[in-house]
C-alpha cells in the first residue's frame, strides 16, 4: 500500500534529525502534497466530465435506436433481423403539404415540422410505442416491437392516434396561426421483420407487407380521420372500449378491394 504524506514526513524527520534540512524537506513535502491533491481533483473533474459526455452520447443513441438494440451494439454484438408475428403500424402525413411547401419558405417549413413533431414526440412518451422515422411530412410509429406486448400493440397505437389527432387540432403554426393542419392517419396490424441497416447512422427499419398496407391505409384515408384495417379493428374489438365505423370496401393500389373502418374514439 502506498504510504501517505504524513507517514513520509515522520520517517524523513527521523532520518534527518539534528540536521538543518528539516525545514527544506517539510517545504518539499508540503508542495508535493498540494500537487498530489490538485492532481487528484483534476482527475476527478475529468472523470466526471467523461461520464457526463458518455451519458449524453448514450441518450442520443437511445433516441436513434431502441434501447435493447443499442445495448447490443454497445457490447459489440451483431444485431440480427427479427420477425414479429403481430404488431400495429401507424402512418400519417399532412394533407396539402406540397401546397404549403410552395407557399412557405424552406426555413418556415422546417419550423412548421419541428414544432408539430416536437408536440407529437411528447405525446408518444405516454404510450408503449416506438417512433420509427419521419421523412418530410410522413410520421411512422410502431407498437409490438422490439419488445413484444401481446395484443396491446393495437390498443397503444389506437390511443396514441386519437391523442395525436387532438393534438394537431390544437396545434398552431407559429408564422400562420390561422392555418389548421390536416393530419391523415392510417393503421394496420400484422407481421413484420425489423433490423438495423447500415454502419454510419444506423437505422432500425421495418419490412414486410404490413408496412406497405399501413402506408396504403394512410394514403387512402381522409383529413383529420383515423383509417384502420379490418385486422386492426378485430384486435381493438377485443378490448370493448373503442368506437369504430365501417367505411366500406375500397380499392387499394396493389392490395385489391379491402373492407376498412374509421376509428372514432
Amino acid at each position: 500500500q502506498r504510504p501517505d504524506f504524513g507517514y513520509l514526513r515522520t520517517a524523513l524527520r527521523k532520518i534527518n534529525k539534528g540536521t538543518d534540512s528539516d525545514n527544506i524537506l517539510d517545504n518539499l513535502l508540503n508542495r508535493m502534497q498540494q500537487y498530489a491533491a490538485n492532481l487528484e481533483g483534476l482527475v476527478d473533474d475529468k472523470t466526471a466530465a467523461f461520464y457526463e459526455e458518455k451519458k449524453k452520447a448514450e441518450d442520443l443513441l437511445y433516441e436513434i435506436l431502441p434501447r435493447s438494440v443499442a445495448e447490443q451494439l454497445k457490447r459489440g454484438e451483431a444485431v440480427q433481423a427479427e420477425a414479429f408475428e403481430s404488431v400495429t403500424i401507424y402512418f400519417s402525413d399532412i394533407v396539402g403539404f406540397n401546397d404549403l411547401s410552395e407557399e412557405f419558405t424552406p426555413m418556415q417549413m422546417v419550423d412548421l415540422l419541428n414544432g408539430l413533431y416536437t408536440t407529437f414526440d411528447l405525446v408518444l412518451s405516454n404510450y408503449d410505442v416506438y417512433k420509427v422515422e419521419t421523412i418530410g411530412d410522413a410520421y411512422m410509429v410502431v407498437s409490438g416491437l422490439p419488445i413484444r406486448n401481446g395484443n396491446m400493440h393495437a390498443r397503444e397505437i389506437a390511443r396514441m392516434a386519437l391523442a395525436l389527432l387532438e393534438a394537431v387540432k390544437d396545434h398552431r403554426v407559429r408564422h400562420r396561426p390561422e392555418i389548421q393542419l390536416q393530419l391523415r392517419i392510417g393503421l394496420h396490424s400484422g407481421s413484420a421483420v425489423a433490423g438495423v441497416v447500415g454502419l454510419k447512422m444506423p437505422r432500425y427499419c421495418l419490412f414486410g407487407d404490413t408496412v406497405n398496407t399501413a402506408s396504403r391505409m394512410e394514403s387512402n384515408g381522409e383529413a383529420l380521420k383515423i383509417h384502420i384495417s379490418e385486422e386492426t379493428k378485430e384486435i381493438l374489438d377485443s378490448f370493448y372500449t373503442f368506437i369504430t365505423e365501417k367505411r366500406g370496401e375500397i380499392e387499394m393500389k396493389g392490395k385489391g378491394v379491402r373492407t376498412t373502418y374509421w376509428l372514432l374514439g
